[in-house]
């Protein structure tokens, strides 16, 4: 595919340019269409990669969505040092209510949000807010989060940042012409074996960086097709009308920090495929016989069951990318690591690691080499990141680490390109679905800086002041 806008439009048709900005063919516009592709050759306003915000003794922070995601966010920032905890807000009281429980006792008086859909707004306009925590339905990411860095606000957006190519661009340009860092909530990669993984490949463990698998396989089936699970089915309507990996980022985050992605090497192309959807659609016909709620859904052709995606970077390697929420299958985030000198794979648990053409390594060496390179982060609150919870303690990692760099002026580990990047995996892998599997040229969303930028570095030379309050 040839990067320029008419080449673009001429090898796609519109079908395809709709699936790149997330509409149906009667929807698209062929102005938008040629903006998805044409920017890969943009001048970039300021590298966001390595900016150092001015520090602040004091984040003061609201929050948007207290549904799902968002309620864990509140509770680690509730507990940190040097943090004011200033708006809540939800279109349901009940979550704020729920929320305020949450919060008792811990010094915070955060004014209430909840009577209307533009209730955020009134957030972001606020003089006394620095950070803004968005965890709303994926299709109000970016608005949210292009409205925030407008208003002088930094954002912090739970994952997908952005579900079209479109918003990618909106989410880049905005972030660099405000200097408002866009950091998207991937907490996977301040869990504890990536994070030791991460600081086994800056070490030379692993050797030169070959191949990473990576995935999202959760069977979410019955939560999907629940009335109460996601407010007004929005899940369930991402997947009766897009066909792709919708969720790509909790296994391949951690795999493009290990091989240094946007710092050294970027991604050239995809290719994606899908299988046939086996559940979805008989599983809404049948509710639909008995529940005049479904039948919208009746007809709807859904998601293919599992989507499988392969990256080729620019120098050579290549990532294995997964997606199914629909099979009953087990749990996994793969996270294989293969370089040319050892070995390791996270899923299924426990995680191991092997040396040279050896099998696995046992239990006790692995143990060993966990003491070996465990990174100063998790020395320093992995324990107590523990006690608090959230997914095993990396919840509160990751928000410690946020916080801790906006307190202290320290450039972020997840900048707006990779989090840009990792989303827009959904939207190309669509593409390419749809284009009987052939290969997708992925944007250089840095500008070309990536081949200057500097690695992601979790040895926390500085910072690491932030308290923590239990």
């Amino acid at each position: 595919m040839k990067n320029n806008r008419r080449d673009f439009l001429k090898f796609t048709g519109l079908a395809g340019a709709g699936l790149l900005t997330g509409c149906s063919p009667k929807e698209i516009k062929v102005s938008s269409a040629a903006s998805t592709i044409s920017k890969k050759e943009r001048k970039q306003v300021f590298n966001m990669t390595g900016y150092a915000a001015p520090g602040m003794e004091t984040v003061r922070l609201g929050f948007i969505g207290l549904g799902s995601r968002g309620p864990g966010h509140l509770n680690n920032a509730s507990l940190l040092g040097g943090v004011e905890i200033k708006a809540l807000c939800d279109l349901r009281p009940e979550s704020i209510t729920a929320a305020q429980k949450r919060m008792k006792g811990l010094g915070h008086k955060p004014e209430i949000y909840t009577s209307g859909a533009e209730e955020w707004k009134k957030v972001c306009d606020r003089k006394d807010i620095d950070v803004i925590y968005i965890a709303t339905p994926w299709h109000l990411h970016t608005p949210m989060a292009l409205y925030a860095m407008e208003q002088g606000k930094h954002v912090c957006v739970e994952i997908p940042a952005a579900t079209t190519l479109e918003e990618c661009w909106q989410l880049v340009e905005t972030s660099e012409r405000t200097r408002k860092h866009c950091v998207m909530l991937e907490n996977n990669c301040y869990d504890f074996f990536e994070l030791m993984t991460l600081n086994m490949v800056r070490q030379g463990f692993f050797g030169e960086i070959i191949h990473g698998e990576c995935a999202y396989i959760h069977d979410l089936f019955d939560m999907n097709f629940s009335k109460t699970q996601y407010q007004d089915m929005w899940r369930l309507k991402q997947n009766a009308n897009r066909n792709g990996n919708l969720y790509p980022t909790h296994g391949l985050g951690p795999i493009c920090q290990i091989m240094n992605v946007n710092r050294g090497d970027k991604m050239d192309y995809l290719v994606s495929m899908s299988s046939n959807d086996f559940m979805m659609g008989p599983k809404a016909k049948e509710l639909a016989a008995t529940d005049d709620f479904f039948k919208p859904y009746a007809n709807k052709t859904f998601r293919g069951n599992m989507n499988t995606t392969t990256i080729r970077t620019n120098s050579g390697r290549t990532i294995m990318l997964q997606h199914d929420v629909t099979s009953p299958r087990v749990y996994s985030r793969i996270h294989l690591v293969s370089g040319t000198k050892a070995s390791a794979l996270k899923f299924p648990l426990p995680g191991r690691i092997a040396t040279g053409h050896q099998d696995w390594l046992p239990e006790a060496e692995v143990k060993a080499l966990e003491e070996k390179y465990q990174p100063a982060i998790v020395k320093k609150v992995g324990e107590l990141a523990k006690q608090v919870g959230g997914h095993g303690g990396k919840d509160f990692l990751m928000n410690w680490r946020i916080i801790d760099c906006f307190r202290n002026g320290l450039p972020m580990d997840m900048d707006v390109y990779d989090g840009v990047l990792w989303s827009s995996m959904a939207p190309l892998s669509e593409f390419s679905v749809a284009n009987r599997s052939n290969s997708v040229d992925v944007p250089d969303f840095t500008a070309g800086s990536w081949k200057t930028n500097s690695p992601v570095d979790i040895s926390m030379v500085k910072g690491g002041n932030t308290e923590i309050k239990l």
